[in-house]
C-alpha cells in the first residue's frame, strides 16, 4: 500500500508543493495552508485533551474511592473509544458550531478531536499510573509527603513514558482524522492562513478527500492526492517516532535513577 501511495504521489513532491497555496482549482499549487492548518488542529486538540485526559486518569487511579462511580466513567471512556468519529463530527457540528455558535472554525474542530481522543489519553495514561508500583507511594506517604505530592513527584514521573505514547498516538490520530473535522473546521479552500480561532482552516485528511471525490479533474490530480497523502502519513509517523524515542529516554532515564 505504501509504495502504490509513494510511487503515484513521489512525482507532486517539491518545495513548491509544501510552501505554496493551491491554484487553478487544485490542480496546481501546493498544500501549505493544510499542513497549517492540520497543525492548529492537532495543538488545539491537545490542549483540550491532553489535561482533561491525565486529570480523569489521575482520579480514577488515585482518589475516586466509590468502584460504582469508578466502574460508570470507566464504562463510558470504553464507549467513547467504540463509537464512529462521523458520530463525533456530528456532535460537534451540533454542540460547538450550532448551539454554543462558534462557527465552522479551528476552536469548533479543536474541541471535537479533543474529545475524539479523550479515551486514548485517559486509558493509556491510567495503565501508565497503575504500572508504578504501589509500594512507592507508600515509602512517599510514610516520609510525611501529601497525596499530591506523592502522585507529582513519584507516580508521575514513573508512568510518564506511557502517558507520552497515550499522547503521541492521540495526537497522531488527530491529524488523521477527516470526518469530525468535515462538520466542524476544514474548508475546500481558503484564500489566506487563519488569523483567529474562530477562522475554518484547510486540512490534510479532508484535503485528500475532496480532491479524490468532489474536484472536476481527479483523474488530473492523481499525483496530488497521492503526494498529500505521503506528506499526512510521514506527519504521523513524525508523531509516532517523536513519542518512541521520548518514552525511550525516559525509561532510560528513570532507570539510571
Amino acid at each position: 500500500m505504501l509504495g502504490y501511495i509513494v510511487k503515484t504521489g513521489f512525482s507532486a513532491l517539491s518545495w513548491e508543493f509544501l510552501t505554496t497555496f493551491p491554484k487553478d482549482s487544485m490542480t496546481k499549487g501546493g498544500i501549505f495552508p493544510a499542513i497549517i492548518g492540520t497543525l492548529y488542529l492537532i495543538i488545539g486538540s491537545s490542549i483540550v485533551s491532553i489535561p482533561v485526559g491525565i486529570i480523569t486518569a489521575i482520579y480514577l487511579t488515585e482518589y475516586a474511592s466509590n468502584e460504582k462511580i469508578v466502574r460508570l466513567i470507566r464504562l463510558g471512556v470504553s464507549n467513547l473509544a467504540g463509537i464512529p468519529s462521523v458520530v463525533f463530527g456530528l456532535f460537534g457540528l451540533s454542540l460547538f458550531v450550532i448551539f454554543l455558535k462558534f462557527g465552522t472554525s479551528i476552536l469548533a474542530g479543536s474541541l471535537t478531536l479533543g474529545v475524539l481522543n479523550l479515551p486514548v489519553i485517559i486509558r493509556s495514561t491510567e495503565e501508565a499510573l497503575m504500572t508504578v508500583p504501589k509500594t512507592f507511594r507508600e515509602a512517599s506517604l510514610s516520609l510525611g509527603a501529601t497525596r499530591w505530592q506523592t502522585i507529582y513527584r513519584i507516580v508521575l514521573p514513573g508512568a510518564l513514558p506511557g502517558i507520552l505514547t497515550g499522547v503521541m498516538l492521540s495526537l497522531g490520530r488527530a491529524a488523521g482524522e477527516t470526518a469530525p473535522i468535515m462538520f466542524t473546521a476544514a474548508a475546500f479552500f481558503t484564500p489566506d492562513l487563519p488569523t483567529s480561532i474562530f477562522h475554518e482552516v484547510m486540512a490534510l485528511p479532508y484535503h485528500i478527500y475532496v480532491m479524490a471525490t468532489a474536484g472536476t479533474k481527479i483523474l488530473e490530480t492523481r499525483p496530488l492526492q497521492y503526494g498529500t497523502a505521503i506528506i499526512l502519513i510521514t506527519l504521523v509517523l513524525i508523531l509516532n517516532m517523536t513519542g518512541l524515542i521520548l518514552r525511550y529516554r525516559f525509561r532510560k532515564k528513570l532507570k539510571g535513577i
